[in-house]
């Protein structure tokens, strides 16, 4: 028997769109991913999943604290690509762009937003290309009733692309 996979199938695994934030001792940073979930309710874990090539993954790391925002479903796709696209290391993504900090002092993105929430890391587990981070949620705030975007929306409403250190990225599309 030989293995068949259709990595276009894993599309209608249902995953969001999602800010993930960190910061360092002189820095702040964020990016897009799709994974993320509550995982318990007593008391609430939310679980991410970051590339280890990733600048917000090296600030999670160092300072075992992250936030989310969950983005809306009519998000531009050129605040997205400001996200996605472009590594922190080389550009100032938070630059220009509302946000703000609570307990943790992680960005918590305002625009394009429908909630916020931020985590201390309780435990992480190395996945390879990826780590997933397990932490105790410390604040949430809905800030609207619009639509969250699903990634499933993103790419066949926008046809969005996934970076090449997305968990969804397929190397060799047909």
């Amino acid at each position: 028997m030989t293995n068949q996979i259709d990595e276009q199938a894993l599309f209608k695994i249902q995953y969001g769109m999602y800010i993930v934030s960190s910061k360092n001792e002189e820095a702040i940073n964020g990016q897009i991913a799709t994974t993320v979930m509550q995982v318990t309710n007593d008391p609430i874990k939310i679980a991410i999943c970051l590339s280890k090539n990733t600048y917000t993954h090296e600030m999670v790391k160092q300072s075992q604290v992250f936030g989310v925002s969950v983005l809306a479903q009519d998000t531009p796709m050129t605040f997205i690509g400001r996200f996605g696209f472009k590594s922190g290391r080389e550009f100032e993504k938070c630059k220009d762009i509302s946000y703000e900090t609570n307990i943790t002092g992680v960005p918590l993105f305002l625009e394009h937003t429908v909630m916020i929430l931020e985590a201390k890391v309780l435990s992480s587990m190395d996945i390879g290309t990826h780590t997933i981070y397990v932490g105790e949620l410390l604040s949430s705030k809905q800030l609207n009733n619009n639509k969250a975007m699903t990634y499933e929306y993103y790419h066949t409403v926008f046809r969005g692309k996934s970076p090449e250190n997305a968990p969804t990225h397929i190397k060799n599309p047909n």
